[in-house]
Order: C-alpha cells, then sequence, then structure tokens
C-alpha cells in the first residue's frame, strides 16, 4: 500500500511513521511536511536510507505539490496541524491557514485523485470543557463546542472532512484523540516541558490551580488506534481515542515526574491561568474498543515512566530544540519566571 503522510516529522506523524513500517514493511510512506518548528528530521533519522520512506518539504496548502504526490497513493493520513492551544491564542491565523485551508486542499485532491482512504488525525478538544465534578465523558456523538482558536480550526476541518464524505463520497474516518505523549513531543507540551525543566533543575509553569484534567493517551497506543481504524473501520466513522479510565490532574503528573526524577516540589510555580483555559477533558472510547477491539495496552503511570526514561536517555534531542526562538516565545507565555 502507498501512503501519503503529512505532518509526518511533528510528534504523532513522525511515531506512526515509524510504528507503520515496522508493522508493515512492504508499504510505502511519503511523507510531506513543511518543517516548521515542530517538525524535526532528527524523529526519522532512522528512516534515512530506508527504500519504503520518502520525506518531501512542502505545504498541505500547496495544491499542485500535492496533486504531484498522489499519484499510486491509496490512502492520506492527515496529521498536520498547528496544535498548541498557547500559540493559537497568540496568533490565530496560521492555526486556520493550516487546520482549515490545507486540510481542503487535501481533500479537493484525495477527490481529484481517486484516494481510497482519507484519515483525519483531530482531537477530543473539539468537544469544548467538562465540569471538574462531572462524571460525563466525550464520545462519538458529543456536541462540538470548542473554546479555543485551536481548538475550532480543528472542529472546523473535521466538519469539512464529513462534508467530503456526505457530499462527494469520499471515503473518510476520523479520529478524536485525547492528549499524547510520549517520545519526540516537542518540549513546549506539558509532560515534556516538566521533565526538561525538572532535569535543568529550571521552574516548572503550572496554569492556575493546576487542577484541569485532561485524558492522556500513550503516542504507540494512538498509533495502534489509527492502525485498527484504517484496516477494520468504516467509512464515514469517528472514533474516539483516549488512554485513561481514571482521571488525573495535571498537577498530579507533575509531582509523579518529580518523584520518578527525585526532584523537589518546590520547582513547581503556579502562573497566570491561559484564557478560556478548558478545566477538564475526558474520553469515553468504548466504540473503538467495542467495534475494532482496541484498547490501551498499559497503565498511565507505566507510560509515564517509559515517557521520562526516553526524555533522560535523550538530553541532546530536546536541548536542541529549548533554542533562541524557543525561549523567546517561553518568555513571552511565562513572563512571572
Amino acid at each position: 500500500m502507498n501512503i501519503l503522510v503529512t505532518g509526518g516529522a511533528g510528534f504523532i506523524g513522525s511515531n506512526f511513521i515509524l510504528f507503520w513500517l515496522k508493522q508493515h514493511s512492504r508499504d510505502r510512506i511519503i511523507n510531506l511536511d513543511a518543517l516548521t518548528y515542530a517538525g524535526n528530521l532528527a524523529n526519522l533519522k532512522s528512516l534515512q536510507s530506508h527504500r519504503s520512506y520518502r520525506l518531501v518539504k512542502g505545504n498541505i496548502g500547496d495544491a499542485p505539490l500535492v496533486d504531484s504526490l498522489l499519484k499510486d497513493v491509496e490512502v492520506i493520513i492527515n496529521f498536520a496541524a498547528e496544535t498548541h492551544v498557547d500559540r493559537s491564542i497568540q496568533d490565530p491565523g496560521i492555526f486556520l491557514k493550516t487546520n482549515c485551508l490545507g486540510a481542503n486542499v487535501l481533500l479537493k485532491a484525495a477527490l481529484r485523485n481517486k484516494v481510497k482512504r482519507f484519515h483525519h488525525i483531530s482531537t477530543d478538544e473539539v468537544f469544548g470543557s467538562l465540569p471538574l465534578d462531572s462524571d460525563k465523558k466525550f464520545d462519538e456523538h458529543s456536541r462540538y463546542n470548542p473554546s479555543s482558536p485551536y481548538a475550532a480550526s480543528k472542529a472546523a476541518a473535521d466538519h469539512l472532512v464529513n462534508s467530503f464524505y456526505k457530499t462527494y463520497g469520499l471515503p473518510v474516518t476520523i479520529t478524536n484523540c485525547s492528549n499524547n505523549f510520549g517520545p519526540f513531543q516537542h518540549p513546549e507540551k506539558l509532560i515534556p516541558l516538566a521533565i526538561s525543566n525538572a532535569l535543568e533543575g529550571k521552574k516548572i509553569p503550572v496554569y492556575g490551580d493546576g487542577r484541569n484534567i485532561r485524558d492522556w493517551l500513550y503516542v504507540e497506543d494512538h498509533c495502534r488506534a489509527i492502525e485498527s481504524v484504517l484496516t477494520d473501520g468504516k467509512i464515514g466513522q469517528t472514533y474516539c481515542v483516549g488512554g485513561l479510565t481514571a482521571d488525573i490532574s495535571n498537577l498530579e503528573i507533575i509531582n509523579l515526574i518529580l518523584k520518578m526524577l527525585k526532584k523537589d516540589k518546590n520547582l513547581i510555580v503556579f502562573v497566570k491561568d491561559r484564557p478560556g483555559h478548558d478545566r477538564k477533558y475526558a474520553v469515553d472510547w468504548s466504540k473503538i474498543k467495542r467495534e475494532l477491539n482496541w484498547q490501551p495496552r498499559h497503565t498511565f503511570e507505566q507510560w509515564l515512566v517509559k515517557t521520562v526514561d526516553w526524555y533522560k536517555n535523550n538530553v541532546s534531542w530536546w536541548s536542541s530544540l529549548k533554542n533562541k526562538k524557543f525561549t523567546e516565545y517561553y518568555n513571552l507565555q511565562y513572563p512571572d519566571l
């Protein structure tokens, strides 16, 4: 099978490519990535001479380029997106351009080239926020109610993908995943930021009271879920993918990381809360378990130990990303540190 992966140099995309070629060695992957700050060729260093892998630097909004890559491609998997909520608050425009208009270019190209499957990677953030004391969970029937520009741009893309299925008959599937974590995640995100700052002996910023709750999904489990949808999922269907069975707050996660690293809790600094900060996400992943026999392989804490160990053993990878531009962004985002 020939696959076009967009955004394959990013965190989830690179993990997926490595996973897929390990599991499906006869398949071929073209990786189309704009190589923004979030794309990192070091993630895929092991594939530099792989006969079944090809990197193309380019933007998903470049229609002629996308068309030129789709000869003999059977499946498009769209990971390409701007994803960091904080950055979407600073500049919503780039999120609309990539996440909405870029998706439109891909969908039109998929239709023109008669692609057999268009799989779109989305987020549980499109559903908005739950109260902290709620026992409800997001599922495939939850109402869209995005809070941030990032979530709104992903919600719009979801609707667009579904419209191409209903209007044009494009064979699509969507996965709405919860917060991913694991190897190769950019240090601007909560878990790698906490780990890397702790290893450096730097303060760890925590928004508000730190009680915000997310559903956490280890990236390898996410890759397995996408594989299940691609092989056995039904056309036109959406599948929610989560990783937890019990709630855990951001502050609890940071305390676990500090305990694993034997670091003092005085590294934690509470900072002014993010505007429009969602209090809680929780995902009901019973549909994908019931229909596709998928579920996480290990507990959150087991995967967190594995993640902490990876960042401990790959200091050169993440330290190179904490460069001058990152520092400028960091100081703007956390002026009180």
